[in-house]
């Protein structure tokens, strides 16, 4: 499907979480509500899913490296639901700002199957020694167009499997979720683990976790690639019609709410 639904055109407004001055306490709070949330229903990742498994099985390949992690993101559910699809993988999670408790917590979940990365990895600039199949979830709306098809180039280049997912998008839906996301984040953080003394001081106290997860994601919204972008950002890429890709733009059930998918593999 194209971009059916889309608010004009893609706006990369001000991301607080992007910038490097935030205090860590808040940028890992906003993250962990984000884990948490990501992982609470299976339901929007099926045909992403579905097209990663097939992706995976077409390359041989059975590791993925999570660009942006923040927290872990929902890879503990991404694991699963790739298990019930017959392709087992491991995971090796990193991020420029590594919050590597949330990780550990992360890999626990799922023994055995997450590791991390501990130095700060900028998905720009992947260093070349971290092998396995690409993915970014929530996290491909980051990038303005240049850096976002050099992230598309790169994998290209180096024949590496890639896939993207965004959760939200340029929707009414989509915004007025996002434009309550306070609300949550004051009724999910005594049930987020770790429990921390900082985070639930950050959203009791001093409301900035609630006030930059609802900024950032209404700002998330209108930076989210439509299907027709994704294309157009593929359409410069060299060597891109050497590899297998899928694209969609899929409603959530019954619902008016979309996830936009990117899935990318070298043939033969």
């Amino acid at each position: 499907m194209t971009g059916q639904g889309v608010l004009g055109r893609r706006r990369h407004g001000f991301e607080i979480e992007d910038q490097p001055w935030l205090p860590r306490a808040i940028r890992d709070g906003v993250t962990g509500y984000l884990n948490f949330i990501g992982n609470l229903d299976p339901r929007p990742y099926q045909g992403f899913c579905d097209a990663l498994a097939a992706a995976l099985r077409s390359t041989g390949e059975r590791e993925l490296l999570d660009l942006c992690s923040g927290s872990a993101g929902p890879l503990p559910t991404l694991i699963s639901e790739l298990d019930r699809r017959g392709v087992p993988v491991r995971v090796r999670l990193t991020d420029l700002f590594p919050n590597a408790e949330a990780m550990l917590a992360a890999a626990s979940t799922v023994p055995g199957r997450i590791v991390h990365e501990p130095r700060p990895v900028d998905a720009t600039a992947v260093p070349a020694e971290l092998a396995g199949f690409r993915v970014l979830c929530n996290a491909f709306h980051h990038f303005r167009p240049a850096q976002a098809r050099a992230i598309l180039a790169d994998a290209v280049a180096q024949r590496r499997g890639i896939a993207a997912f965004e959760g939200v998008g340029r929707y009414p839906a989509s915004i007025a979720t996002c434009m309550v996301t306070s609300l949550g984040v004051l009724a999910t953080s005594p049930f987020i683990r770790p429990l921390r003394l900082s985070r639930l001081a950050w959203t009791w106290l001093v409301p900035a976790i609630p006030f930059v997860a609802t900024w950032d994601g209404v700002v998330s919204c209108l930076r989210v690639y439509s299907p027709d972008e994704l294309r157009e950002l593929l359409a410069t890429v060299p060597g891109a019609e050497d590899y297998a890709w899928q694209i969609e733009s899929e409603p959530l059930g019954r619902s008016p709410m979309r996830v936009t998918w990117l899935v990318g593999a070298p043939r033969g």
